[in-house]
């Protein structure tokens, strides 16, 4: 795929998606960490109903530790995994009230020192909390990248990696959201809805569908 179909599928998603942003629901860099934490193999629907309840009562680093853990539990326990993600989020909040007098730090490195906190988690921080250009490839993304031939590759760093490289400029911030809603709503992963796609002329992916 070339540079200028590149531009022209980007232009395309922000026409459709005038306002990219997480469907994740925060209201500070903090609430955003903690959202994203508990969001590894878990819908964002599920997070945002444990985080409503969650959030009215612990929203800091030192809300969470005066909460305990096992109280934390009881707030995301319908969620999956949320013994390893509960002693996470105390873990982490910890290490922000020691390290970085609790605030969210805005660098790939602290970011991924933090209990629970990977790359990918790291990218979503940086690009939705800070407004940089860094590019998060869960399952959407990784999808969307290699069915279009808008970034192929065989692993998530090798598709971050050229979606970094190959984006353009003018969409670098919020391609992270383009990619994954259009992914989530429109090239789903059992049947994209091809027929009404803004990309479908452009898109390289040769099994498209022919009726939604």
């Amino acid at each position: 795929m070339n540079a200028s179909k590149r531009l022209a599928i980007f232009d395309r998603l922000a026409e459709a998606i005038p306002e990219p942003t997480t469907e994740l629901q925060y209201r500070t860099p903090f609430e955003l960490l903690i959202a994203v934490v508990l969001s590894a193999q878990a819908t964002d629907k599920g997070v945002n109903k444990a985080t409503a309840k969650l959030f009215r009562t612990a929203n800091t680093p030192q809300d969470i530790l005066a909460l305990g853990l096992d109280e934390l539990k009881n707030h995301i326990k319908t969620i999956g995994l949320f013994n390893t993600k509960a002693a996470n989020i105390i873990a982490l909040s910890r290490q922000l009230l020691d390290q970085h007098r609790g605030e969210v730090p805005k660098t790939r490195e602290a970011l991924e020192a933090l209990p629970g906190v990977g790359r990918k988690t790291a990218n979503v921080i940086l690009n939705t909390a800070f407004g940089q250009p860094t590019i998060a490839v869960d399952t959407h993304i990784f999808r969307v990248a290699n069915r279009t031939g808008l970034a192929p590759g065989k692993n998530v760093l090798e598709v971050e990696q050229k979606l970094d490289k190959w984006t353009p400029g003018k969409h670098k911030k919020d391609a992270h959201h383009l990619l994954i809603l259009h992914g989530r709503y429109t090239c789903t992963a059992r049947k994209p809805k091809c027929p009404g796609c803004v990309i479908k002329d452009l898109c390289e992916y040769r099994e498209k569908t022919v009726i939604i």
